[in-house]
């Protein structure tokens, strides 16, 4: 079992006047960018329930817009974070969602990549403390929570993939803490989630995606502080 340390608890350092809804939307929107790979084209952003109601209020659009400048929780520029994405060259849109939903703190991003032209639905909620979880990218029901460095590895459902994984994962002494996997159907397209204990190193990557069923991976390691500081 993993314990939740102190910091968790109590919320993040941040800019902004909520932990859910400052905090926890600008992890979410800085998932999203290390989702996609890169900085967004454009971006759509669609809230639900509270995020609806007050997100002007609380900042929640600069937050997620934050995020997608790779903005941690405490940068500084967070404020001012929609005029700098529309001076890095974002185009970005802010809108109420109707329907079900599955958290009073739900947003949905659709993003479409600066330099490759590449697509990505993602919903993520908020969930308290600047605590979130991602629970669909591009139609795959997973559960990510940003609390540990994660892999993400786009595959065909063939038999003996996850055990290729698992051995890929055991050579370089890797731990899982937690995996999930969706498939949209039998031998079709999967996507397997992967919390480890420690950051995966690019030699771990690169023998991930060298799989044979292997479409792609991506790492998602939102204690990298790495978007502090830098411009988009």
């Amino acid at each position: 079992m993993r314990f939740k340390d102190v910091f968790s608890i109590i919320g993040p350092a941040m800019v902004g006047p909520s932990s859910s809804h400052t905090a926890g939307a600008a992890r979410i929107g800085r998932a999203a960018r290390q989702v996609l790979g890169e900085m967004p084209r454009s971006a759509e952003v669609i809230f639900f329930g509270s995020f609806a109601a007050t997100y002007r209020g609380h900042g929640t659009d600069r937050a997620i817009a934050g995020g997608l400048l790779n903005f941690c929780t405490d940068d500084h520029r967070l404020p001012d974070s929609i005029e700098l994405a529309g001076e890095a060259g974002m185009e970005i849109s802010f809108r109420q969602g109707a329907g079900l939903f599955p958290h009073p703190n739900t947003v949905q991003l659709r993003l479409a990549g600066k330099d490759s032209g590449s697509e990505l639905a993602l919903t993520g909620i908020s969930i308290g403390g600047g605590n979130i979880e991602i629970v669909d990218i591009d139609g795959f029901g997973v559960k990510l929570s940003g609390m540990y460095p994660t892999v993400l590895i786009h595959h065909m459902d063939y038999l003996g993939v996850l055990a290729s994984v698992t051995a890929v994962m055991r050579k370089g002494q890797f731990n899982i803490g937690h995996m999930s996997l969706d498939r949209k159907n039998r031998s079709g397209a999967a996507l397997t989630v992967l919390e480890l204990d420690e950051s995966a190193t690019p030699e771990l990557l690169r023998d991930l995606g060298a799989l044979p069923a292997v479409k792609s991976v991506k790492l998602v390691d939102l204690n990298d502080d790495k978007g502090k500081g830098r411009t988009p």
